[in-house]
Formats: structure tokens, C-alpha cells, sequence
């Protein structure tokens, strides 16, 4: 039997530095009772343990025990066993540390406490690489053999909706003022629709500061309760996956105190535009230069370059993209969702814009990703784009003018099996993610689909019994 020592925290590259954060931490927040150690799993769910507040320093000293299957759930967060991880091989744990700089105090919570990024390690004490934060960070270390540094933000559109459901169980706008009317005016970039959920922003606006996510604009989108929330751009890629994340987390639990809910489900509403994850990125040479920029309108060559990767890899990442049955619905008629792999400038309705701005602010905004996504698994997909494309200098073919949206490119996958299939016959992510992470998505999800469609829907029975 095999049993192997966990590593220390001092043999853990980066991680020795979060112990030495606790202790000023705790003095700092003394009324802090309870600190929440928490992981995001492959469908981008916040997890873990939490702990009392006179506890909480053995985790800085010596790690936290978690099963490596905690990031294998579906996204009911049940055990999917992919490929005998999980039930069949004992459900093994891996050690896992708080990650320095992610220690900070939340707002929403009932009583007043705290939470932690955890990074788990395998049994030699590395990163473990069915983490998606990890393969995140191993995409973007690639870029340093080019003296780059991608520079990365997120912006999330998500919905405000009833607590309440319809009897259908289908969601309903909330409920605004003393009247109690039904919010269901779209009206988008709308300044009244800000005012009217004033008291739900500035609260998501206290607790992102409070943890440290740089969100700056809030604006409303093309439906009723619908907003759109930016991150500020960050050249570090792993942390611009955590601020999207976490970003997620705050608007769910800041609308659960103003007694609403908040989804981020691509298509709630088939009357409605879905919801989209959009990810900016540019790449920062190591003199400060951006390399998207060579002070023309259309950028520098390695933009080009880069676009053409994204484009290779869009198959394949379909299944990141819209990672569920509900995420292709997003895709419909009459939208601006992308359908293809077309590119242009200053135009929102190809899959990848150039956007219109100052020209040392060149880049590239990703626009596939439903908002259901996995933040660090669709910026990797991203950046292996990217990086594929600047080494293998690809061409993406001229820019598009007019509606992109309204054509559908018949190579790109638009069902979850079609999509799974692609990533699982590609070769470029299979390289940049790893071959063994690429089979355990495509097997969680699968496990995930099947338990899906075991359930008989309303409309079956109104259609066929």
C-alpha cells in the first residue's frame, strides 16, 4: 500500500505566505466568527468547509483534506465517478492549502465571517490538474517563452428574478416598489432600471470592495431585471478567473438578502436574450508594451495571429462554452449571440470584437460563453487559442461588417453530445488542458446529461401520452 506524506505548507510553492495573512487578518476583523475554506468545482460552483473561527489555523499550518472528486461533481453537485474517480477507486483525498491573497471578509452572510481560496495538491504535493483554477494558471505560464503576460477581465450578465416561481416552475421578474408590479419592461442601458434596483447594486458594489473584486460598470441589458456587471482588466489571468468567480458568488447572496434570486442560467426566458460570460484579453510584452497595439486602427499582426487561434479552437471549447442542454438555447434567432467564428471591429455580434477605444487599449473580447460557465476553464480555452495561433502564426481571414450573428457556421457543434465529442476528437486542447483533464470533463459531463434526461418533461406528456 502506497500511502504518501502531504506536503507542508512551506513545500508548497506560494502558498506559505497565506499563514503569515491570518493572524493580521483575525486582529483586523475581530467579530469575524466563522471563516468559510471553499474550492470551485468543474462547473464553476463555489464548495467547501467551514470553520470556526479558533480552528481555522490548522488549515494555514498543515492543509485541509478534501476528496479530489469535489471537482468532479455535476452540477447538482453530485458524485459523477468519471472514468472510476470517486466511488470506485475509494474517493481519495488530496491536501489542500488557502491560496495568499484571497483571504477576506464577506458582507452578505448572516453572521460575520470570512472565506479562503483553497488550491488543492496531488500526493507529491503539486498542483492538482483536475482543478480547473490550476489548469487556468499552466495555459497562462505558457505565454512566458514569448515574454508575454495576458491581460485578462470578465464581464457577467445575469438575471434578477422572483423568489417565487410560476406554477411551471419557470422564473418571474421581481416585484418592484410599494405596488408590487411585475418588472417585464426591457430597457436596455436603462438608467431608471438601475435606480430601481439601486439598493441591490450598491450592496453588490460594498461586497465586492469588501473582497477585493475590482467590479467597476453596471449597466442594465436588453431584458427586464437583466444586468451586465465589468471587472476590471488584471495581468494576472488565474486572479481575473477569481474575481469572475467570486463575482458570481457575491450577486447570488447579495439578491438572497433583498429577497430575490439572481441566475446566471444562459436562457432563463425564451422571450428574452440569454446571458453571456464575455472575457477581454490582451497580451503585455515584459516592457510594458501592449503587442495587440502597433499604432494603426487595426492592430499589430500577433492580434491577427491571435484571433486565428481563437477561431481554431472554437470547436472544439464549445463544450467549455455551454457546458448544458439549457447553454445552446442562448443561441437562437434573431440575437446577437454568435453562431460562428467570425471576427470584426466594433461589432457585437461576431464570436470574437476587436472593440472600438484607444489603440494601447487593443484587444480581443471573446463573446461565446454563456454565463453558466466555468470563468477559469473558458479563459484558458481563450488563452490556448491565442497562444496556438501567435506560435503557429494563423491567418484569421478578414474582418466581418454587417450581422454575423445571423449565419450559422454548420462545423461548430450547437448540442451538449455534438460539443462534447468535438473537444473529445480535438487535438489542440487536448495538448494545452491535458489529455487526461479533456476525458474527465467529457465524462462528468456525459454523466451529467444522462442523469438530465432521465426525467420525463411536462411538454412529453402534453405532446405524446
Amino acid at each position: 500500500m502506497n500511502v504518501s506524506r502531504p506536503a507542508k505548507a512551506d513545500e508548497v510553492s506560494g502558498f506559505a505566505s497565506a499563514h503569515a495573512e491570518l493572524e493580521s487578518f483575525l486582529a483586523q476583523y475581530p467579530q469575524i466568527q466563522f471563516v468559510d475554506c471553499v474550492f470551485v468545482d468543474l462547473c464553476g460552483q463555489v464548495r467547501g468547509k467551514r470553520y470556526p473561527r479558533d480552528e481555522v489555523e490548522k488549515v494555514f499550518k498543515n492543509g485541509l483534506q478534501i476528496p479530489y472528486s469535489l471537482y468532479l461533481l455535476d452540477a447538482r453537485g453530485e458524485m459523477a465517478n468519471p472514468l472510476g474517480r470517486g466511488k470506485a477507486d475509494g474517493d481519495p483525498d488530496g491536501t489542500a492549502w488557502p491560496v495568499p491573497g484571497t483571504l477576506t471578509a464577506v458582507s452578505w452572510a448572516q453572521r460575520p465571517h470570512a472565506q479562503v481560496l483553497m488550491s488543492l495538491g496531488d500526493e507529491r504535493g503539486q498542483p492538482y490538474l483536475g482543478e480547473p483554477r490550476n489548469l487556468l494558471k499552466r495555459v497562462a505560464e505558457r505565454f512566458r517563452d514569448l515574454d508575454l503576460t495576458p491581460v485578462v477581465a470578465g464581464e457577467l450578465e445575469f438575471f434578477l428574478i422572483d423568489r417565487e416561481r410560476r406554477k411551471t416552475g419557470a422564473p418571474q421578474p421581481p416585484l418592484l416598489g410599494d405596488e408590487g408590479a411585475r418588472d417585464e419592461a426591457a430597457s436596455t442601458y436603462g438608467i431608471d432600471d438601475l435606480e430601481n434596483y439601486r439598493d441591490f447594486l450598491t450592496a453588490v458594489a460594498e461586497a465586492t470592495a469588501m473582497q477585493r473584486i475590482p467590479a467597476t460598470v453596471a449597466s442594465a441589458e436588453c431584458a427586464a431585471a437583466q444586468f451586465q456587471i465589468n471587472l476590471r482588466h488584471e495581468a494576472d489571468a488565474v486572479r481575473a478567473g477569481d474575481h469572475t468567480v467570486f463575482l458570481r458568488q457575491v450577486v447570488k447572496n447579495v439578491a438572497r438578502l433583498q429577497d430575490m434570486d439572481a441566475t446566471f442560467m444562459a436562457k432563463p426566458y425564451l422571450n428574452f436574450p440569454g446571458s453571456g460570460l464575455h472575457v477581454h484579453v490582451s497580451l503585455a510584452h515584459k516592457s510594458g508594451r501592449n503587442v495587440f497595439d502597433d499604432g494603426s486602427p487595426e492592430g499589430s499582426e500577433t492580434l491577427r495571429h491571435a484571433i486565428a487561434g481563437v477561431q481554431a479552437i472554437m470547436g472544439e471549447g464549445m463544450a467549455m462554452f455551454a457546458p448544458n442542454s439549457n447553454s445552446y438555447r442562448r443561441f437562437a434567432d434573431n440575437s446577437l449571440t454568435p453562431r460562428n467564428r467570425r471576427w470584426g471591429y466594433n461589432n457585437r455580434s461576431t464570436s470574437i470584437r476587436v472593440p472600438a477605444g484607444a489603440n494601447e487599449a487593443r484587444r480581443i473580447e471573446h463573446r461565446v460563453a454563456g454565463a453558466d460557465a466555468n470563468a477559469y476553464l473558458v479563459t484558458a480555452v481563450v488563452l490556448a487559442g491565442a497562444h496556438y495561433g501567435i506560435v503557429n502564426r494563423l491567418d484569421p481571414g478578414a474582418p466581418f461588417d454587417g450581422n454575423a450573428a445571423s449565419f450559422v457556421d454548420e462545423t461548430l457543434p450547437m448540442n451538449p453530445d455534438a460539443a462534447l465529442l468535438a473537444l473529445e476528437n480535438g487535438n489542440i486542447l487536448r495538448e494545452y488542458l491535458g489529455r487526461a483533464y479533456v476525458d474527465l470533463y467529457c465524462a462528468t459531463k456525459r454523466t451529467e446529461l444522462r442523469r438530465y434526461r432521465e426525467a420525463i418533461t411536462s411538454r412529453e406528456y402534453e405532446w405524446y401520452l
